[in-house]
């Protein structure tokens, strides 16, 4: 029984080139009791892994997080898939706005404690008694009351480079850290006001609307399918766009351009730009944005130092990276005492 990938990401790369087949970059999650995780965890591969899904999976004992990569002519027989899990029977499917083929190049299901790592005590509270969910045009209506405060659940380094006009963009690492400083900065003492939430997918705010529900908050709304559904909401019809720059992705595409405004700054050189990229240095990893002067002048790295590095023979890089691992507390994105023109 094949529970685990074959290829690696460049034969992966390699076969999807020569194919030349378009495929989906699309995501979805579902808050729901699963009793075995790590059995639903073998079930999700040994039925996506046939139809060459790629991505990203979460699973936990509170519900799924997926980001995939599907095959344009499998979609129908992954959707039927899909519907055959009870609790997933017609989930919402966020289609990206544009698309890559390799915007995977893996499939990873893991199982996790959290589908999003939030730091709460979820026994406190009902997770499923969220807030109310608007369309696009309701979330524009609700923008524009002035009783409403409006906040991106997101970090700083997804709404560095877009956000929708008028919200408040709290300058934090994780999730985790953002819920008690909306709690204690941002919203305390409003609870008669409209809180109005966004997040990339919804995932997030999802978790946010339940937990500021049980905080006694009684107003509170969020973007149904979050950005994503909100670009194709906009798209499709004649509703006024009130998101400025690039939608932040967790894939290799990095971002979707919403609006043709660039509201960020290379890191480095301080011109106009809202391209992420990660430090060529393996030790170093460091997600940041950076212009193409720069990434030509600093070999795709965010510091001298790093520069000196990746120049440093394969086996003394590879010693140097040792005991280090990949995680928002020790790269910090977009944090660096060498970016100067990080805000």
């Amino acid at each position: 029984m094949q529970l685990y990938n074959k290829l690696s990401a460049n034969e992966r790369a390699e076969i999807i080139e020569s194919a030349g087949k378009d495929r989906l970059t699309l995501s979805f999650y579902q808050y729901a009791q699963i009793g075995n995780p790590t059995l639903f965890r073998d079930h999700l591969f040994l039925t996506l892994n046939p139809l060459e899904v790629l991505g990203r999976i979460y699973v936990a004992n509170e519900g799924i997080n997926a980001q995939l990569s599907v095959p344009a002519e499998k979609f129908q027989n992954f959707k039927h898939n899909i519907d055959d899990i009870s609790f997933l029977k017609n989930v919402r499917l966020n289609i990206a706005v544009e698309q890559n083929n390799k915007s995977f190049l893996k499939l990873t299901i893991k199982v996790r404690d959290k589908i999003v790592a939030d730091g709460l005590n979820d026994d406190s509270f009902d997770v499923t008694d969220k807030g109310k969910h608007l369309s696009a045009k309701e979330f524009n209506e609700l923008l524009e009351d002035p009783k409403t405060i409006c906040v991106d659940i997101r970090n700083h380094y997804e709404s560095e480079i877009g956000y929708f006009k008028g919200a408040i963009t709290p300058d934090v690492d994780t999730f985790r850290d953002s819920l008690p400083v909306i709690e204690n900065t941002i919203i305390k003492n409003e609870k008669e006001k409209n809180i109005l939430m966004y997040c990339t997918g919804g995932i997030r705010c999802e978790k946010a609307s339940a937990y500021f529900k049980h905080k006694g908050f009684k107003n509170v709304f969020q973007l149904e399918g979050g950005i994503i559904e909100y670009a194709r909401q906009v798209n499709n019809t004649s509703i006024e766009n009130k998101f400025i720059g690039k939608n932040f992705v967790f894939d290799e595409r990095r971002g979707e351009r919403i609006s043709q405004e660039i509201v960020s700054k290379c890191h480095q050189c301080g011109s106009p730009c809202d391209v992420h990229v990660n430090c060529k240095n393996q030790a170093c990893h460091l997600l940041f944005i950076q212009c193409s002067k720069c990434c030509e002048k600093h070999k795709s790295c965010c510091s001298d130092e790093c520069k000196e590095i990746i120049n440093m023979p394969f086996e003394i890089q590879k010693q140097l990276r040792k005991g280090t691992r990949n995680s928002n507390k020790i790269f910090k994105k977009g944090r660096s005492e060498f970016l100067k023109f990080k805000k």
